[in-house]
Formats: C-alpha cells, structure tokens, sequence
C-alpha cells in the first residue's frame, strides 16, 4: 500500500480470524480493532461504498517470510501498527508489580504443536526443566515469567520452580488442544486474543528468552531487538 500510495486499511470483521466474536466488542466487529488502532481514519462503511478499493487475497506466498524482526518491518509498524494502550498499560503495571529482578521469560508451546504438521515439535518435559536450570545458573535469574497453553507444563513448571515463578493468572490454559473448541467464558476468543498480546508485551521486556519457534516468539523479537 505504502508502496503504491494506497491508504491501507484492515479489515477483520468481513474477512473473520480465529479471534472473531459474533458480537461487538468495545464497539466493533472488527477483531484488528479488538487489540490495535485502525492503521487509517476511514470508516469500513464508507470504504466499502467507494469506487476504487483493491481488496488483497488470503494467499501466503512462498516469497513472503515469517521472519518480521528485521529494521524494515520494525520501521513500518512504526508508523501503522498501535497496540491499544488498555494492553500496554496493563503489561507495565505487571512489569512494575513482579520484575523487581532480573527475569527469565519462557514461551512454551504444547498442545496442538504435539500434533501440526509442519511446526517444530515442543520440547519435553525434562528437556525444558534442565534448560531452565541451565539458564538460571549461568545467568544468575531470580524470576522466570511463564507464558504457554499447556496446563502439563504450567503444572510442572510451577510446581518445580515455585516462589520464582509469575503468569497471568486469567490466561487459558488446557491439557487438550480445545482453546477455540468451545466457550468458556462470554467473548473466550476475544479474551484468548487479548491475553496472548499481553503475555507477548511482557516477555519483550524480560531479562532472557527461551522458547519455541511460533508467531508470538517472532512478535516478542520484533518487538525487541535484543
């Protein structure tokens, strides 16, 4: 678009994501504004009413990289991509309430990575302890910050690592691969969405990082370099 010189604009709420509800929520329809600003001031009625729209297709081309944690895409979402600032102010107050000291986070991706096709397979059980362990001690942290969906692992890594460890304690977690399965509570996949910005905020601004290779590790070093 910026290419071009056409006003982008993103649309969600024709075209449903994952994290779709059928329902308006904070005022709209469209799940990009759920959790970000427009990357434009037009209105979705009046885009759809105008004479020259392109609209592009869902197509993930071979050309096209996941990789988004270079200078180039960096420089772009600077200027278009805004997170709400509900979500930024929430992920500083938990920074300031629980990083007192120096923090490891961890990205764990169970679940449906035990069985997708074409995504690396998630680390066991004892791999990620004596990882954990290893990084601990040569690093000398004293918090570890845990993010994942696999109620296995947060059990495991709660109940091995006790007092050093923080989450967010509203996140969705299962023992099955089911998170947008089914409902479990009014607007599930609105909130599915929203806890995984914020867990994704918090981690960028962790001392180390040990995770497995999915978007929201590559969003956590695109939203931090180091």
């Amino acid at each position: 678009a910026k290419q071009y010189n056409f006003i982008p604009f993103i649309d969600m709420q024709n075209f449903f994501t994952i994290y779709n509800e059928n329902n308006k929520v904070d005022k709209t329809y469209n799940a990009w504004e759920y959790y970000f600003n427009q990357v434009s001031n037009y209105k979705i009625d009046k885009i759809y009413k105008s004479k020259k729209v392109i609209l592009t297709n869902n197509v993930f081309y071979k050309s096209f990289s996941h990789d988004i944690s270079n200078r180039e895409y960096r420089k772009l979402a600077s200027k278009f991509i805004k997170v709400k600032k509900k979500f930024t102010i929430y992920a500083d107050e938990f920074i300031k309430n629980n990083f007192k000291k120096k923090t490891l986070g961890i990205h764990y991706r169970g679940t449906s990575y035990k069985t997708s096709a074409n995504h690396p397979f998630p680390a066991t059980k004892k791999q990620i302890i004596n990882y954990c362990e290893f990084l601990i001690k040569k690093y000398d942290y004293k918090k570890i910050f845990l993010c994942t969906e696999d109620k296995y692992i947060f059990d495991e890594l709660t109940k091995e690592f006790k007092e050093k460890i923080c989450f967010l304690k509203n996140s969705y977690r299962s023992y099955r691969d089911d998170a947008f399965k089914k409902n479990v509570r009014k607007n599930h996949r609105y909130h599915l969405g929203k806890e995984i910005l914020i867990e994704a905020l918090i981690l960028s601004k962790c001392q180390g990082f040990l995770h497995a290779n999915t978007n929201v590790s590559e969003f956590v070093k695109f939203l931090d370099d180091k």
